[in-house]
Protein backbone atom coordinates (compact mmCIF):
# COMPACT_ATOMS: atom_id res chain seq x y z
CA UNK A 1 0.00 0.00 0.00
CA UNK A 2 1.32 3.44 -0.90
CA UNK A 3 2.36 5.60 2.01
CA UNK A 4 1.62 8.78 0.14
CA UNK A 5 -1.98 8.44 -0.97
CA UNK A 6 -3.73 11.49 -2.38
CA UNK A 7 -5.93 13.45 0.04
CA UNK A 8 -9.71 12.96 -0.39
CA UNK A 9 -10.21 16.48 -1.77
CA UNK A 10 -7.63 15.88 -4.51
CA UNK A 11 -9.13 12.49 -5.33
CA UNK A 12 -12.59 14.04 -5.65
CA UNK A 13 -11.23 16.80 -7.88
CA UNK A 14 -9.45 14.27 -10.10
CA UNK A 15 -12.61 12.17 -10.31
CA UNK A 16 -14.68 15.18 -11.39
CA UNK A 17 -12.07 16.12 -14.01
CA UNK A 18 -12.03 12.57 -15.40
CA UNK A 19 -15.82 12.46 -15.43
CA UNK A 20 -15.98 15.76 -17.33
CA UNK A 21 -13.40 14.55 -19.85
CA UNK A 22 -15.37 11.34 -20.36
CA UNK A 23 -18.55 13.35 -20.84
CA UNK A 24 -17.01 15.50 -23.59
CA UNK A 25 -15.55 12.42 -25.30
CA UNK A 26 -18.98 10.78 -25.33
CA UNK A 27 -20.54 13.99 -26.61
CA UNK A 28 -18.09 14.14 -29.53
CA UNK A 29 -18.43 10.45 -30.40
CA UNK A 30 -22.12 9.80 -29.83
CA UNK A 31 -23.80 13.15 -30.46
CA UNK A 32 -22.28 14.95 -33.49
CA UNK A 33 -25.52 16.88 -34.02
CA UNK A 34 -25.34 17.99 -30.40
CA UNK A 35 -21.79 19.25 -30.96
CA UNK A 36 -22.98 21.11 -34.06
CA UNK A 37 -25.81 22.64 -32.05
CA UNK A 38 -23.36 23.67 -29.35
CA UNK A 39 -21.22 25.42 -31.96
CA UNK A 40 -24.27 27.34 -33.18
CA UNK A 41 -25.08 28.36 -29.60
CA UNK A 42 -21.48 29.46 -29.05
CA UNK A 43 -21.50 31.54 -32.26
CA UNK A 44 -24.71 33.29 -31.15
CA UNK A 45 -23.22 33.92 -27.71
CA UNK A 46 -20.03 35.30 -29.26
CA UNK A 47 -21.98 37.53 -31.67
CA UNK A 48 -24.14 38.84 -28.84
CA UNK A 49 -21.21 39.62 -26.56
CA UNK A 50 -19.20 41.42 -29.23
CA UNK A 51 -22.05 42.89 -31.30
CA UNK A 52 -20.65 46.41 -31.09
CA UNK A 53 -17.32 45.21 -32.51
CA UNK A 54 -18.63 42.76 -35.11
CA UNK A 55 -21.43 44.93 -36.51
CA UNK A 56 -20.23 47.16 -39.38
CA UNK A 57 -22.64 49.95 -38.38
CA UNK A 58 -24.63 50.99 -35.27
CA UNK A 59 -27.92 49.12 -35.11
CA UNK A 60 -30.10 52.20 -35.75
CA UNK A 61 -27.84 54.25 -38.03
CA UNK A 62 -29.89 55.45 -41.02
CA UNK A 63 -28.55 56.02 -44.55
CA UNK A 64 -31.70 57.14 -46.31
CA UNK A 65 -29.98 57.42 -49.69
CA UNK A 66 -29.10 53.72 -49.50
CA UNK A 67 -32.59 52.46 -48.70
CA UNK A 68 -33.27 48.98 -50.11
CA UNK A 69 -29.64 48.72 -51.25
CA UNK A 70 -28.61 45.36 -52.62
CA UNK A 71 -25.80 43.31 -51.03
CA UNK A 72 -22.41 44.86 -51.74
CA UNK A 73 -19.05 45.50 -50.14
CA UNK A 74 -20.64 48.38 -48.22
CA UNK A 75 -23.67 46.39 -47.03
CA UNK A 76 -22.90 42.67 -47.05
CA UNK A 77 -26.57 41.69 -46.73
CA UNK A 78 -28.06 44.89 -48.12
CA UNK A 79 -30.00 47.67 -46.39
CA UNK A 80 -33.61 47.94 -45.24
CA UNK A 81 -36.32 50.46 -46.10
CA UNK A 82 -34.61 53.15 -43.96
CA UNK A 83 -31.11 52.45 -45.19
CA UNK A 84 -30.03 50.56 -42.07
CA UNK A 85 -27.50 47.77 -42.50
CA UNK A 86 -29.32 44.43 -42.26
CA UNK A 87 -26.23 42.51 -41.10
CA UNK A 88 -25.66 44.94 -38.22
CA UNK A 89 -29.27 44.60 -37.09
CA UNK A 90 -29.08 40.81 -37.26
CA UNK A 91 -25.93 40.80 -35.11
CA UNK A 92 -27.52 43.12 -32.56
CA UNK A 93 -30.63 40.92 -32.73
CA UNK A 94 -28.41 38.04 -31.60
CA UNK A 95 -27.50 40.10 -28.52
CA UNK A 96 -31.18 40.69 -27.73
CA UNK A 97 -31.95 36.98 -28.17
CA UNK A 98 -28.98 36.04 -25.98
CA UNK A 99 -30.01 38.44 -23.20
CA UNK A 100 -33.64 37.33 -23.29
CA UNK A 101 -32.78 33.64 -23.57
CA UNK A 102 -30.23 33.52 -20.74
CA UNK A 103 -31.91 35.85 -18.25
CA UNK A 104 -35.48 34.62 -18.78
CA UNK A 105 -34.30 31.01 -18.50
CA UNK A 106 -32.45 31.84 -15.27
CA UNK A 107 -35.66 33.33 -13.85
CA UNK A 108 -37.52 30.24 -15.03
CA UNK A 109 -35.12 27.83 -13.29
CA UNK A 110 -35.29 29.83 -10.04
CA UNK A 111 -39.10 29.84 -10.10
CA UNK A 112 -39.19 26.13 -10.98
CA UNK A 113 -36.87 25.32 -8.06
CA UNK A 114 -38.88 27.47 -5.63
CA UNK A 115 -42.05 25.57 -6.56
CA UNK A 116 -40.70 22.12 -7.41
CA UNK A 117 -38.16 21.47 -4.65
CA UNK A 118 -40.48 22.06 -1.65
CA UNK A 119 -43.31 20.27 -3.46
CA UNK A 120 -41.24 17.15 -4.05
CA UNK A 121 -39.44 17.32 -0.71
CA UNK A 122 -42.40 17.73 1.65
CA UNK A 123 -45.06 15.91 -0.37
CA UNK A 124 -48.45 15.35 1.22
CA UNK A 125 -51.04 18.12 1.20
CA UNK A 126 -48.42 20.74 0.38
CA UNK A 127 -47.57 18.86 -2.82
CA UNK A 128 -51.23 18.29 -3.72
CA UNK A 129 -52.16 21.96 -3.35
CA UNK A 130 -49.10 23.12 -5.29
CA UNK A 131 -49.65 20.67 -8.12
CA UNK A 132 -53.32 21.57 -8.49
CA UNK A 133 -52.21 25.18 -8.95
CA UNK A 134 -49.72 24.06 -11.61
CA UNK A 135 -52.42 21.96 -13.30
CA UNK A 136 -54.74 24.96 -13.44
CA UNK A 137 -51.96 27.11 -14.90
CA UNK A 138 -51.05 24.55 -17.56
CA UNK A 139 -54.71 24.32 -18.61
CA UNK A 140 -54.53 27.83 -20.13
CA UNK A 141 -52.77 28.30 -23.51
CA UNK A 142 -49.37 29.86 -22.86
CA UNK A 143 -49.54 32.31 -25.76
CA UNK A 144 -52.91 33.66 -24.59
CA UNK A 145 -51.52 34.25 -21.10
CA UNK A 146 -48.41 35.92 -22.52
CA UNK A 147 -50.40 38.29 -24.73
CA UNK A 148 -52.81 39.15 -21.91
CA UNK A 149 -50.10 39.87 -19.36
CA UNK A 150 -47.92 41.83 -21.80
CA UNK A 151 -50.89 43.99 -22.80
CA UNK A 152 -51.24 44.92 -19.10
CA UNK A 153 -47.59 45.45 -18.10
CA UNK A 154 -46.52 47.07 -21.39
CA UNK A 155 -43.69 46.47 -23.82
CA UNK A 156 -40.09 46.29 -22.68
CA UNK A 157 -37.13 43.98 -22.17
CA UNK A 158 -37.51 43.66 -18.38
CA UNK A 159 -41.23 42.91 -18.67
CA UNK A 160 -40.64 40.20 -21.28
CA UNK A 161 -37.92 38.53 -19.19
CA UNK A 162 -39.98 38.48 -15.99
CA UNK A 163 -43.26 37.40 -17.58
CA UNK A 164 -41.73 34.62 -19.69
CA UNK A 165 -39.45 33.47 -16.88
CA UNK A 166 -42.25 33.16 -14.33
CA UNK A 167 -44.58 31.44 -16.80
CA UNK A 168 -41.97 28.93 -17.94
CA UNK A 169 -40.88 28.33 -14.34
CA UNK A 170 -44.37 27.21 -13.37
CA UNK A 171 -44.43 24.78 -16.29
CA UNK A 172 -40.93 23.46 -15.53
CA UNK A 173 -41.56 22.99 -11.81
CA UNK A 174 -42.94 19.52 -12.48
CA UNK A 175 -39.59 18.38 -13.88
CA UNK A 176 -37.76 19.64 -10.79
CA UNK A 177 -40.39 18.05 -8.54
CA UNK A 178 -39.97 14.70 -10.29
CA UNK A 179 -36.19 14.84 -9.88
CA UNK A 180 -36.53 15.58 -6.16
CA UNK A 181 -38.99 12.71 -5.65
CA UNK A 182 -36.53 10.36 -7.36
CA UNK A 183 -33.73 11.43 -5.02
CA UNK A 184 -35.86 10.78 -1.92
CA UNK A 185 -35.70 7.05 -2.66
CA UNK A 186 -31.87 6.93 -2.49
CA UNK A 187 -30.00 5.54 0.50
CA UNK A 188 -28.00 8.69 1.20
CA UNK A 189 -31.22 10.69 1.53
CA UNK A 190 -32.70 8.16 3.94
CA UNK A 191 -29.44 8.10 5.90
CA UNK A 192 -29.41 11.90 6.19
CA UNK A 193 -32.97 11.79 7.50
CA UNK A 194 -32.11 9.01 9.96
CA UNK A 195 -29.23 10.95 11.56
CA UNK A 196 -31.44 13.98 12.10
CA UNK A 197 -30.28 16.27 9.31
CA UNK A 198 -32.33 19.47 9.14
CA UNK A 199 -34.53 20.13 6.13
CA UNK A 200 -32.39 23.09 5.05
CA UNK A 201 -29.18 21.04 5.23
CA UNK A 202 -30.76 18.10 3.42
CA UNK A 203 -31.93 20.35 0.59
CA UNK A 204 -28.65 22.25 0.21
CA UNK A 205 -26.27 19.28 0.69
CA UNK A 206 -28.18 16.36 -0.82
CA UNK A 207 -31.05 17.62 -3.00
CA UNK A 208 -29.69 20.57 -4.97
CA UNK A 209 -26.29 19.08 -5.96
CA UNK A 210 -27.97 15.91 -7.23
CA UNK A 211 -30.57 17.65 -9.38
CA UNK A 212 -28.05 19.91 -11.12
CA UNK A 213 -27.80 17.55 -14.12
CA UNK A 214 -31.51 17.79 -15.04
CA UNK A 215 -31.44 21.51 -14.27
CA UNK A 216 -28.55 22.06 -16.73
CA UNK A 217 -30.38 20.09 -19.42
CA UNK A 218 -33.61 21.97 -18.71
CA UNK A 219 -31.70 25.26 -18.91
CA UNK A 220 -30.23 24.55 -22.37
CA UNK A 221 -33.56 23.43 -23.80
CA UNK A 222 -35.50 26.33 -22.28
CA UNK A 223 -33.22 28.97 -23.86
CA UNK A 224 -34.55 28.09 -27.31
CA UNK A 225 -38.14 28.29 -26.10
CA UNK A 226 -37.52 31.73 -24.59
CA UNK A 227 -36.03 33.05 -27.82
CA UNK A 228 -39.01 31.68 -29.76
CA UNK A 229 -41.50 33.21 -27.32
CA UNK A 230 -39.81 36.59 -27.53
CA UNK A 231 -39.82 36.43 -31.32
CA UNK A 232 -43.52 35.53 -31.28
CA UNK A 233 -44.38 38.44 -28.99
CA UNK A 234 -42.35 40.91 -31.05
CA UNK A 235 -43.89 39.57 -34.26
CA UNK A 236 -47.39 40.14 -32.85
CA UNK A 237 -46.49 43.63 -31.61
CA UNK A 238 -46.44 42.84 -27.87
CA UNK A 239 -42.69 42.48 -27.46
CA UNK A 240 -39.86 44.96 -27.71
CA UNK A 241 -40.23 48.52 -29.09
CA UNK A 242 -39.89 48.88 -32.89
CA UNK A 243 -36.48 50.58 -32.68
CA UNK A 244 -34.93 47.53 -30.95
CA UNK A 245 -33.57 45.07 -33.56
CA UNK A 246 -35.28 41.94 -32.32
CA UNK A 247 -35.40 39.09 -34.83
CA UNK A 248 -39.14 38.72 -34.27
CA UNK A 249 -39.69 42.45 -34.71
CA UNK A 250 -37.60 42.48 -37.90
CA UNK A 251 -39.67 39.59 -39.22
CA UNK A 252 -42.88 41.49 -38.54
CA UNK A 253 -43.90 45.00 -39.54
CA UNK A 254 -41.41 46.32 -42.07
CA UNK A 255 -40.32 42.81 -43.01
CA UNK A 256 -43.83 41.82 -44.03
CA UNK A 257 -44.69 45.13 -45.67
CA UNK A 258 -41.64 45.10 -47.91
CA UNK A 259 -41.33 41.32 -48.40
CA UNK A 260 -42.20 41.41 -52.09
CA UNK A 261 -39.82 44.28 -52.78
CA UNK A 262 -36.97 42.87 -50.66
CA UNK A 263 -37.55 39.30 -49.39
CA UNK A 264 -34.35 39.38 -47.30
CA UNK A 265 -36.03 41.66 -44.77
CA UNK A 266 -38.21 38.75 -43.62
CA UNK A 267 -36.20 35.72 -44.72
CA UNK A 268 -32.94 36.55 -42.91
CA UNK A 269 -34.45 37.12 -39.43
CA UNK A 270 -36.64 34.05 -39.85
CA UNK A 271 -33.65 31.97 -40.92
CA UNK A 272 -31.64 33.24 -37.94
CA UNK A 273 -34.40 32.20 -35.53
CA UNK A 274 -34.68 28.78 -37.17
CA UNK A 275 -30.94 28.05 -37.06
CA UNK A 276 -30.48 29.17 -33.46
CA UNK A 277 -33.54 27.27 -32.16
CA UNK A 278 -32.41 24.16 -34.04
CA UNK A 279 -28.89 24.40 -32.62
CA UNK A 280 -30.04 24.94 -29.04
CA UNK A 281 -32.55 22.09 -29.23
CA UNK A 282 -29.97 19.68 -30.67
CA UNK A 283 -27.48 20.64 -27.96
CA UNK A 284 -30.08 20.32 -25.21
CA UNK A 285 -31.28 16.94 -26.52
CA UNK A 286 -27.69 15.68 -26.61
CA UNK A 287 -27.09 16.73 -23.00
CA UNK A 288 -30.36 15.11 -21.95
CA UNK A 289 -29.48 11.81 -23.65
CA UNK A 290 -26.01 11.70 -22.14
CA UNK A 291 -27.33 12.46 -18.65
CA UNK A 292 -30.01 9.76 -18.86
CA UNK A 293 -28.50 6.50 -17.54
CA UNK A 294 -31.08 4.48 -19.49
CA UNK A 295 -29.56 5.77 -22.76
CA UNK A 296 -25.90 5.22 -21.93
CA UNK A 297 -24.25 3.03 -24.47
CA UNK A 298 -27.23 3.40 -26.79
Amino acid sequence: MSQHSDPPALQAKTKRRNGLSEFFVRLLKEKPLGVFGGIIAFVMLFAGLFADVLAPYPMSEVHILDRMAEPSSKYLLGADQLGRDILSRLIHGARISMIVGLTATTVSIVVAAIIGVPSGFFGGKFDIIGQRFVDAWIAFPSLIILLTVMSVVGRGLAQIILVMGIMSGIYSSRIIRGAVIGIKENDYFLAATAIGSTNARTVTRHIMPNIMAPIIVLFTIAIGNMILWEASLSFLGFGLPPDVPSWGGMLSGDGRRHMEEKPELALLPGLSITIVIYGLNMFGDALRDLQDPRLRGG
